[in-house]
This record gives structure tokens, C-alpha cells and sequence, in this order.
């Protein structure tokens, strides 16, 4: 909001003073990811800057680190980077077979959270539905409930029912962590909804379905895709559910990351820390983008 031309000598000295604490505030955020970024192309096998790397010294600047992802553990660095090569590091990389694990996983546990949580934000947007509340706050509890109870709860359920150690299992799990963030999205979008659309419809002879593919979801649509991004980032990012209920080959990319700071420490996961921090700006900017189309659909406009 823009400071206005009549503001009082005090106003302006509180507005110009909030923009500096906000300054202040987002460089406390985002410098941690300042500082992981320029050290992932470290050429020395170290977790500082280097003499070289304060003073722009292009010989203290290195790809290997990111070469490293392609090669780690077997696959050799010194031959030609033709269709056979690529081959060996698709089924070999121990980094790229994490990251299959990681799209594989998210893909699947997404479809799942978002078509479970856009059915549960449905019945929780109707005014006849009992218990909103209550049900509201059962289902958005994973995002609550420390993720450490979470993940004990579903290995000790999924040992019992055999699901433990399996991909369908980590689905699950998964997608237990990324309804909430489903429903919140979605039950936000239905609040600016017009009722009297799904009315007119059915007065007009649309069966239900009809109203909800041709009326309903396209102005929701922004709102399903937006908790679908968030549920892919939370199954992208998560370790300790990974942990408990994973087999030992299952490894995704932040799993992978956990065994390599305890096993061995390599700058190899600030470029993996630094390729997923580029994604997750990437998938927050089109969440904006998205939100403020469902904004334009709904006919609300910023001041």
C-alpha cells in the first residue's frame, strides 16, 4: 500500500521505519539460502568461503559439485558424455535414482491429497455439514501434531496392515501430510464462492456432475492446484515420515541428504539444497500467479 500524499510527518516516519523491519525480517529468512547458494560452487571440498571465493577468483568457483550428483558413486567421470553415459547415470546415480524416487512419490501421493482433499473441502464448505469444526480440525491435524508423533503413528498402523517398507505405503503417508494443505487452499477458494452459479445450474436442468466439471471446478481450479503444489513441496521435502515407514532403498532426495551429512559431509548437498530451493521458488511463484487469478475470477481486486 502506497503512502498517501496527505500522510503526517509521523505516519511517514512509521511507514518508512515498517519497510526497513520487513527488510530486516525477509534478509533474516532468506540468509541461510544466501549463504548455501554461492558455496555450492566451492572448488575445494569445503564448507566455508574460501580466500579465492571472497576475492571473485574464477579459480575458486567450481561445477564439480554438481558434476558429482551425476556421477556419485560408480559412474565414471572421464569418458564421453554420449546416449550411453546418460543411460549409466539414469540407472546408477545414486542422486538421480533419489530424485526419480522423489517425482515418482510426490506425483502420486499429490493426486491422491488433492482428490481427497478437494472432496473433504466440498462437504466442509455446504452449510448443512455437522460437525465442521470438529471435522476441520481432525483433518488438517498432520500439519498440527508434531511430524515426529505423525510418522510413529503410521509405521506402528502400516507394520500392522503390512503397508511399511512398501512405495504404496510412502504414497499414503505422504498424502496424509499434504491434505490439510489441500483443504485450507481449497475451502479459502470456496469461501468467495457463488453459491446462486450451482443453483442456476441445476434450475436449468444440469445434473450435478455437469454443475461440478462445468461450473464448480473451473472456478475452484486455481484453488485445487495451488494445495496440489503445496502437497507436491511438503512429499518433496519430507524426511522423518520417509524415515519410519520407508525401506532402506527407498531413497528420495531429502533421505539421501540425511544419509550423506551423517556419513560423509560433501558440498555435493549444497548443490542438491541449492537445485531445490530453485524448484521451490518456481512452484511458490506460480502458486502467487494462481492465487491471483482465482482473485480475478472471484471479482476481488487489491486496494
Amino acid at each position: 500500500m502506497a503512502l498517501p500524499i496527505y500522510a503526517s510527518r509521523l505516519e511517514r516516519l512509521w511507514y518508512y521505519t515498517r519497510l526497513v523491519i520487513c527488510g530486516l525480517i525477509f534478509l533474516f529468512l532468506v540468509s541461510p539460502i544466501l549463504i548455501v547458494m554461492p558455496l555450492s560452487f566451492n572448488a575445494e571440498p569445503y564448507f566455508t568461503f574460501t580466500e579465492k571465493m571472497l576475492a571473485f577468483d574464477p579459480e575458486g568457483y567450481s561445477l564439480r559439485w554438481y558434476d558429482l550428483l551425476l556421477t556419485q558413486p560408480s559412474v565414471p567421470n572421464d569418458v564421453p558424455r554420449d546416449a550411453a553415459w546418460w543411460a549409466q547415470v539414469w540407472s546408477q546415480a545414486v542422486w538421480v535414482n533419489a530424485a526419480k524416487n522423489s517425482i515418482i512419490i510426490g506425483f502420486f501421493s499429490t493426486i491422491l491429497a488433492t482428490v481427497l482433499g478437494t472432496i473433504a473441502a466440498l462437504g466442509l464448505s455446504r452449510p448443512e455439514m455437522p460437525y465442521r469444526k470438529a471435522i476441520m480440525a481432525i483433518l488438517i491435524s498432520p500439519m498440527i501434531v508434531p511430524i515426529i508423533i505423525t510418522a510413529t503413528g503410521l509405521f506402528f498402523f502400516y507394520s500392522a496392515s503390512g503397508l511399511a517398507g512398501s512405495y504404496l505405503g510412502v504414497i499414503m503417508a505422504h498424502a496424509t501430510l499434504g491434505i490439510p494443505f489441500v483443504i485450507i487452499t481449497v475451502t479459502a477458494t470456496l469461501s468467495g464462492f457463488d453459491q446462486s452459479l450451482t443453483r442456476a445450474a441445476a434450475s436449468l436442468g444440469a445434473p450435478p456432475t455437469t454443475t461440478f466439471f462445468k461450473v464448480t471446478m473451473p472456478l475452484i481450479l486455481p484453488g485445487v492446484i495451488s494445495g496440489a503444489l503445496f502437497a507436491f513441496v511438503t512429499s518433496f521435502d519430507e524426511v522423518v515420515v520417509v524415515l519410519f515407514v520407508a525401506a532402506h532403498d527407498q531413497q528420495t532426495i531429502p533421505r539421501q541428504m540425511w544419509n550423506g551429512i551423517r556419513e560423509q559431509i560433501s558440498p555435493a548437498i549444497l548443490s542438491v539444497a541449492t537445485i531445490l530451493v530453485i524448484v521451490s521458488i518456481a512452484l511458490l511463484t506460480t502458486v502467487e500467479l494462481l492465487r491471483r487469478r482465482s482473485d480475478r475470477l472471484r471479482g476481488v481486486t487489491n486496494s
